[in-house]
């Protein structure tokens, strides 16, 4: 039985082999091979994916310790802004290879900024406003943060600009009103909410990017935009002003130390203002912020050596190839309501005894003459004016 069954089974598969199509009967090696192999690979297991080869495996382990071992994370800001362009400067004079490399970060802002500082792994220096701790004092009640985090130079002044809708004819205008407040976690956030307090005006935030806040502002949908950032900043001096937006004033007197006096005027903005044309408004000084690393610390040891190389290669700041907001940023003066981190009140102090005899004075005469020319050029009156607001601002610091 078995014997004629097994016969069968053969004849059956021969009869089916025959009656195959005769393109299939005689095709050729290579067709075979290619239906052999795809039948192969059918059956064959997955690939196992490779592991990617790191650098130590190679060899390369004192190539990665040195690529690391100066490192300094900068937390800065928006293109948009001011911050990211000048920490984009001080990483192209400070940088030297493997033995001081910053990293300039993209953030929101002056508050998340600080918030960084505090918390994110990695970040060791920070630009942000004076008036940040106000927000964490009252806002996120951060505990000692004036201990926690000091300051190792003030930076340039950062104004207010408060772009309105034609319609927008005094601050007051604006209550009730939709008011673009820039990113959440930016300077505006914290600065804004403060301004408009001491105004006693309420209004409406809006958190979104200041750059989008802008095209929202020519169709209804926004009142006005606030924006920080040293004059003549990109942002505002590159938009299209087609809607006639104006510039509004911000009286300087309503407010306390952490702000100072400004004019904006036709030559910073030539879009918003007709020649000859001036808009009084307010800043807030931008400061460069570090932890209070201990000195046992890896961190400590790197932020010492940015704040040698910052003191050291400080006057390169001043010269060709960078931003014009350095050459009114005296090293030496003090940061109403902040402390100078103790490593760079040493560095300046060893500076300061190598300088030959110059006189100590209360207030930096010439640091203010250079605000307020600056601030109103060839307006005389004016400069006098903000002259005399600018050195009471300045009281307690030294000349370098």
């Amino acid at each position: 039985m078995f014997t004629r069954l097994a016969a069968a089974l053969s004849l059956s598969a021969l009869t089916g082999f025959l009656s195959l199509p005769a393109a299939a009967q005689t095709g050729s090696p290579e067709d075979f091979n290619k239906e052999r192999g795809t039948e192969v690979a059918q059956q064959r297991p997955a690939a196992t994916p490779q592991r990617p080869i790191s650098a130590a495996a190679v060899g390369e382990s004192q190539i990665i310790e040195r690529a690391n071992a100066w490192t300094i994370g900068m937390a800065a800001g928006l293109p948009e802004g001011t911050f990211l362009p000048i920490a984009a400067e001080i990483a192209r004079n400070l940088n030297q290879g493997n033995d001081l490399r910053i990293l300039p970060m993209v953030t929101p802002g002056a508050t998340d900024n600080v918030r960084d500082l505090l918390y994110l792994r990695g970040v060791d220096i920070a630009i942000t406003h004076t008036d940040v701790f106000d927000h964490f004092r009252t806002v996120e009640k951060i505990s000692n943060i004036e201990r926690r985090v000091n300051f190792v130079t003030g930076l340039y002044v950062s104004e207010i600009h408060l772009v309105v809708r034609p319609e927008i004819k005094t601050i007051q205008d604006l209550a009730g009103k939709k008011v673009g407040f820039h990113l959440a976690g930016s300077g505006s956030t914290t600065t804004a909410p403060i301004v408009f307090q001491k105004l006693g005006v309420k209004v409406e935030p809006v958190y979104i990017s200041n750059a989008i806040a802008l095209e929202k502002m020519r169709t209804g949908e926004l009142a006005a935009v606030f924006h920080n950032g040293g004059k003549p900043n990109g942002l505002i001096r590159n938009f299209k002003n087609t809607d006639n937006f104006r510039l509004m004033e911000i009286p300087f007197d309503k407010f306390d130390e952490f702000y100072v006096p400004s004019v904006m005027t036709s030559d910073d903005y030539p879009n918003f203002l007709k020649k000859g044309e001036k808009v009084e408004t307010i800043g807030v000084p931008a400061v460069l912020a570090v932890y209070d690393w201990p000195p046992t610390s890896d961190r400590f040891r790197r932020v010492s050596r940015f704040i040698d190389t910052m003191f050291d290669r400080f006057d390169n700041f001043k010269g060709p190839g960078y931003s014009p907001l350095w050459k009114d940023i005296n090293l030496a003066a003090q940061v109403p309501g902040w402390s100078r981190y103790w490593v760079a009140e040493e560095k300046l102090k060893a500076i300061q005894a190598k300088t030959a005899a110059a006189p100590e004075a209360a207030v930096d005469v010439q640091l203010a003459r250079q605000q307020a020319a600056r601030a109103a050029p060839g307006d005389t009156a004016t400069q006098e004016k903000l002259f005399q607001q600018f050195l009471e601002w300045s009281k307690g610091q030294t000349k370098r």
